[in-house]
């Protein structure tokens, strides 16, 4: 680029900041950027002003990012906290519209000035806010992207919880496993001696007696055969009976 042509660039550039400062928003610091990357042969309005909001907010990247959940998500997980992603149409008019870079940089001082009291306010629940960044998409929708999760104390308490939780379940499976084991052996037990029962019945049944093959007498019958037999023993003795 010529020297002429540098110049064309800062005065448009000046002429710009000027008018940004008559709306209200704050570009004392834009335009102390332009002068000094204006000195190089490439600058341009919308690299000057880039880099103007990185000096302002850090991580500042021109992107386009969808607003569906998966891309929002995406985004997400490469934010730390102090991330700014301006979709490239956009930028394109913050550069050249004073009212559009006054409109979105209050959209994004918001989500930046409201972090010490969301960080306040989700501490009073236990939990740990995690501000991520802001997205302007080409439609010029503004989205916040941050999240929050417990705090150490209440990941401590959360863990405890838990962990009395298991013991106590441990300890009733366990409970619940012996008296399992002791009704088994009890049962056991049962059918053993119905067994053993079972086993004598059979045993005395095999060895019954047979009572048909023998022949009972009364006792009178025993003692009257036995008082015959002594009186024919004593006739005969003294020669009565031959």
């Amino acid at each position: 680029m010529s020297i002429l042509g540098v110049n064309g660039a800062l005065m448009g550039a000046y002429r710009y900041a000027n008018r940004t400062q008559k709306t209200g928003t704050n570009r004392t610091g834009f335009t102390e950027q332009l002068q000094k990357t204006g000195e190089a042969a490439d600058t341009s309005k919308v690299d000057a002003y880039t880099e103007y909001l990185r000096s302002k907010y850090g991580n500042v990247r021109i992107q386009s990012i969808g607003k569906d959940q998966k891309s929002l998500d995406r985004a997400g997980k490469s934010m730390s906290g102090s991330d700014v992603v301006i979709a490239p149409n956009i930028l394109e008019q913050m550069v050249n519209d004073p009212e559009k870079a006054a409109y979105y940089e209050g959209k994004i001082d918001d989500f930046f000035n409201a972090t010490p009291m969301l960080t306040a306010s989700f501490a009073a629940k236990g939990l740990v806010y995690e501000p991520g960044g802001v997205v302007v998409h080409e439609d010029g929708s503004v989205t916040y992207i941050s999240g929050c999760s417990d705090s150490p104390e209440r990941v401590r308490e959360v863990n405890e919880i838990n962990k009395a939780k298991r013991e106590k379940e441990a300890a009733q499976r366990k409970e619940s496993i012996e008296r399992s084991q002791e009704a088994a052996e009890e049962r056991r037990q049962q059918m053993e001696i119905a067994y053993k029962k079972q086993s004598i019945a059979e045993a005395l049944a095999n060895h019954t007696m047979d009572t048909s093959r023998y022949t009972y007498t009364t006792a009178s019958e025993v003692m009257g055969s036995a008082i015959t037999a002594y009186a024919q023993n004593i006739m005969e003795a003294a020669g009565i009976l031959k």
